[in-house]
């Protein structure tokens, strides 16, 4: 199984569909099904059943999974594709637009 190139925490911009544009940070990363959520992107209306955790119920707004392929990373403000290279015998995520190590 291959490793995603974006993790939990970093800031992407949506670079396809109906929220194209805007900014968010990722809140989770699903690696099996290559799907992110996005903080206030791709965002549904759920109807709920009143349950113990929500007393009444009704209609809830909440982020949707997006696909990894149609986000991208931000880095000092604009967008880059992400690499992988080996430092100190370490590998680690690197922006290829200005060669910054990410983390």
């Amino acid at each position: 199984m291959a490793s995603l190139k974006i993790k939990k925490g970093d800031t992407v911009r949506v670079i396809a569909g109906k929220d194209k544009g805007s900014e968010g940070k990722v809140l989770s990363v699903d690696v099996d099904k290559k799907k992110v959520v996005v903080e206030g992107v791709n965002m549904v209306t759920k109807h709920t059943k009143p349950s113990a955790a929500n007393q009444n119920g009704g209609i809830i707004q909440k982020e949707a999974p997006m696909d990894v392929s149609n986000v991208m990373y931000v880095h000092k403000g604009k967008t880059t594709r992400v690499g992988f290279k080996i430092e100190k015998d370490k590998k680690v995520r690197f922006a290829k637009s200005t060669g910054d190590v990410i983390d």
